[in-house]
């Protein structure tokens, strides 16, 4: 069978339609991953900025509240917890000297800073903080705090121990009477103290005051301890003296009561003194 022939200009017509159609084929996919990045422009990177930090102000003299008459001094803070270097054990004028009759004052013949208290000399901390105590004693009802004796000077302490060996004899006085140097109330921070119309001054039986009971239980948020208690001669080298109170401060006190050690000696894990070394 004869094929027909082609029409005339059908040949280059079609291959001039297929160039064209080509190029604009290729245009258009040059073009389109140019268009499609300027249509999306790519985000710029913002910078971060650290947050500046806070600083809490240091707080002025001003700031520190001044504590009310009958109410406990509060703690001094250490930062995180209580500070066992914070004072010195040896040294006379430190709030924490420990005094007995293996440890004599260093110097043997110091004398504190002197305050009073309703006349009595004691250490002006110490007066400080029997004025608190007294305050808050008054206001639980427990009585009025009388100080019986307070700073007792070297020579004023070597009358006192004579005078109770004297009437004694030499242990059963040393059992109640330093030895001059060696004494407590040498430094200011002991208190021989007894309530008003409650009886019992310096004796045993002001344990079982209203006043003894009271100062007994709340003495420590005041940063007094009871110095020589019941059943501790053989580590204090003192009988049981229910009406001397020594100030270590209220941190002191308030560890010493969270630790349920009522012995300075015992806390600090110091040797016992029963008598003296000569």
């Amino acid at each position: 069978m004869s094929q027909p022939k082609p029409r005339n200009g059908t040949k280059p017509v079609n291959l001039l339609l297929t160039v064209i159609i080509s190029g604009a084929l290729v245009l258009s996919a040059v073009a389109a991953p140019s268009m499609a990045a300027d249509a999306t422009p790519s985000p710029t990177a913002t910078p971060s900025v650290s947050p500046t930090p806070s600083v809490s102000p240091t707080p002025s003299v001003t700031d520190v509240p001044v504590t009310p008459p009958g109410e406990p001094m509060p703690p001094v803070l250490c930062g995180v917890c209580f500070n066992p270097g914070a004072y010195s054990l040896t040294k006379a004028n430190s709030l924490w000297v420990v005094a007995n009759k293996q440890r004599p004052l260093n110097p043997i013949t110091y004398k504190p800073t002197i305050g009073y208290f309703k006349g009595v000399q004691v250490a002006k901390v110490t007066a400080t903080a029997l004025s608190q105590m007294a305050a808050g004693m008054l206001k639980a009802k427990a009585g009025t705090l009388l100080l019986n004796s307070g700073f007792r000077s070297f020579d004023t302490q070597t009358v006192v121990h004579d005078r109770q060996v004297a009437r004694l004899g030499l242990k059963a006085g040393e059992a109640l009477a330093a030895r001059p140097g060696y004494s407590e109330h040498q430094t200011g921070l002991a208190a021989d103290v007894s309530a008003a119309g409650q009886g019992c001054t310096i004796q045993v039986c002001f344990a079982n005051t209203k006043a003894g009971k009271w100062l007994a239980a709340n003495a420590w948020q005041y940063g007094f301890i009871l110095r020589y208690p019941k059943d501790q001669t053989a580590t204090t080298g003192y009988q049981f003296e229910p009406w001397h109170f020594r100030y270590v401060g209220v941190d002191l006190a308030t560890e010493m009561k969270s630790k349920n050690i009522t012995v300075l000696e015992k806390f600090w894990k110091l040797p016992a003194a029963p008598a003296y070394s000569y």
